[in-house]
């Protein structure tokens, strides 16, 4: 009778082993082709913007699409055009502010997320822990106008920035997206989960309300601000309508609105890309893309753990 049981036993974990192979064959299998999905667009945009603009025209009038191409049909020379511009007969079709695009975006994202992440601190701060009259409606008032389109308040904001006269200024660019009430209502809900018991015997141990959040609040809290500090830093990169509106000079364009520029340069002037061989333009197109695209997606591999802690330490309780 044992032994019956014991080869019944034996059945029944390899059936189990089976099925836990077979299921975890087709996880890995749908999880490759998602990821196929998504890698394909940007192996495509690398491997375009690195061909010569005889392969391209080649392949434009063929109406082929080679994903692998030799080396020696590969150039870097997209990328110097995108960065430095090419004059030939006094015709430029690429204006060469590319790195001063570069260093606005930078100075812009940097300002602007750490005006973001004081202003997210002290107001979730002040919801989560302080009590004062009118602390409930005033948050609710908040939360409400994350239910009005951002679209709406594009015509308010020009408008103010008109008025300051802050155009072509880095105010402008800085200032209007210094406050996010979606920030602030996610960095309170980590405050929120932390100990009240906490707040009140750093109370008792002398320590006043600046003190404990600086040096409790804050330190528990760092993965939910870090991945604030990534989200606006993305946001600040990626944003094109409202630099597009406060800017037109040059020289304090954003990198994707200074790139859409360039795009609209290199179909101004046919004339000196023919002399050079560009029929096309998509392989200098995609170069500019995958440099505006690679930092934020450096930026995104090496701190994407943070989000992770962020998120799962936001939706759960104690």
């Amino acid at each position: 009778m044992a032994s019956d049981v014991y080869f019944i036993d034996e059945a029944a974990k390899k059936r189990f082993k089976r099925q836990k192979l077979a299921l975890n064959i087709l996880t890995y299998t749908f999880l490759t082709i998602c990821a196929l999905f998504m890698l394909l667009p940007f192996y495509y945009m690398i491997i375009t913007s690195l061909k010569t603009p005889e392969t391209l025209t080649q392949e434009m009038y063929s109406k082929t699409l080679n994903l692998f191409p030799s080396f020696k049909q590969l150039t870097f020379e997209n990328y110097k055009i995108v960065i430095y511009g090419y004059s030939q007969n006094a015709k430029t079709f690429a204006e060469g502010n590319f790195l001063r695009y570069y260093a606005n975006t930078i100075f812009v994202a940097v300002c602007s997320t750490a005006i973001t992440v004081v202003t997210c601190i002290l107001s979730a701060f002040a919801f989560a822990r302080l009590n004062f009259k009118g602390k409930n409606f005033l948050f609710a008032l908040l939360l409400a106008t994350m239910m009005i389109p951002g679209e709406m308040m594009i015509i308010t904001n020009f408008t103010t920035i008109s008025l300051l006269k802050w155009k072509d200024t880095y105010q402008a660019l800085i200032l209007t997206h210094a406050v996010s009430v979606f920030y602030i209502y996610y960095l309170r809900q980590t405050f929120q989960q932390i100990p009240n018991e906490l707040f009140l015997a750093a109370k008792v141990d002398g320590y006043g309300v600046f003190k404990y959040l600086f040096k409790v609040m804050i330190p528990i809290a760092m993965p939910t601000i870090v991945t604030i500090i990534i989200l606006s830093v993305m946001g600040s990169w990626n944003a094109y309508l409202w630099p597009t509106m406060v800017t037109s000079k040059d020289s304090m364009k954003l990198v994707a609105n200074g790139l859409m520029d360039m795009f609209a340069s290199f179909q101004s002037q046919p004339d000196a890309l023919l002399a050079k061989g560009y029929e096309y333009t998509d392989n200098l197109r995609l170069a500019g893309s995958f440099m505006v695209t690679l930092p934020l997606f450096v930026f995104f591999l090496i701190f994407r753990k943070y989000i992770m802690r962020g998120v799962s330490r936001s939706g759960i309780k104690g």
